[in-house]
């Protein structure tokens, strides 16, 4: 389990530094904010670049895939000099057509406000200038939950990382947009820092497993929801 000074870090108050955080949004009356392959790879590619207490960075990696265009993020990354400063740990992430869900560690002074501003407004000027439109994206500020237990964190990580198989969109084991795959496979590329989830597991089977059991969970809970609405 999670340690006592990780423990410490949790208790803080809402969007504490070190703190750990379930962030999420939605398109604005309810609209689809992801319309194809390029919208997805677009907002993903920002989540990396961004998450920087400098700007700069994604004008340079258009700068550097105009005069190399046979090169990849990975590639463009490793030619910087400039060390990045982040400034959230990106914990799990998913995406679905009108919505969106993260867990992030803040790691700097206001880092989860700071980077989720840069995310939403780089992500919606794109957007209006790709799909001709114009006014707000997403449905007003992120909203934000702070996560108070190891437990609260676990399960969480699996509800952002399988939330296309919970809501019974898509299987969560080979669901592009999100970050279940990257926990099951260690040695896979990764924006996400994982450990603070795995060391909980003795293998990514295990994980695996415990991600199975609370999709059933999860799943039971919106259907029990729906009886009580109904």
């Amino acid at each position: 389990m999670l340690g006592v000074d990780v423990a410490k870090k949790m208790r803080k108050k809402a969007l504490s530094e070190n703190g750990f955080y379930h962030i999420y949004n939605r398109g604005v009356d309810k609209r689809t904010v992801f319309l194809d392959d390029l919208d997805y790879r677009r907002f993903l590619l920002s989540i990396d670049l961004l998450n920087d207490e400098k700007d700069g960075l994604m004008q340079a990696w258009r700068d550097y895939k105009r005069d190399n265009p046979q090169m990849n993020i990975q590639d463009f990354l490793k030619s910087r000099v400039r060390k990045r400063n982040a400034l959230v740990k990106i914990i799990t992430y998913s995406l679905i057509s009108n919505h969106y869900h993260f867990i992030l560690e803040q790691v700097s002074e206001k880092g989860i406000e700071k980077f989720m501003q840069k995310l939403g407004n780089s992500f919606t000027k794109y957007f209006n200038e790709r799909h001709e439109r114009n006014g707000a994206l997403f449905q007003g500020k992120f909203k934000s939950s702070h996560i108070s237990s190891t437990s609260q964190l676990l399960r969480l990580s699996v509800y952002v990382n399988c939330n296309s198989e919970i809501h019974k969109i898509h299987p969560a084991k080979n669901y592009k947009w999100c970050s279940f795959a990257d926990y099951l496979k260690p040695e896979r590329s990764s924006i996400c820092q994982k450990k603070v989830i795995m060391d909980n597991f003795e293998n990514p089977r295990n994980y695996e497993e415990y991600a199975k059991e609370n999709i059933s969970s999860f799943q039971q809970e919106k259907e029990d929801q729906k009886l009580v609405l109904e």
